[in-house]
């Protein structure tokens, strides 16, 4: 892997990351169940793809 391609895997990784957490953090505050369900299963989508990415280190 370039260094070129490592840095953007790591932006991606800290996207990704930041992503999960606003949506936990939404989830959170969020009183409607369903919403709150469909935010947590969007949280859950940005941790798998941080784990992808982070598998290709």
């Amino acid at each position: 892997m370039t260094p070129k391609e490592l840095l953007y895997v790591e932006d991606a990784l800290g996207h990704e990351q930041f992503f999960q957490t606003k949506c936990q953090e939404t989830a959170n505050q969020l009183q409607d169940a369903e919403l709150r369900s469909c935010v947590l299963q969007m949280a859950k989508t940005h941790e798998k793809i941080f784990q992808n990415l982070y598998g290709l280190l």
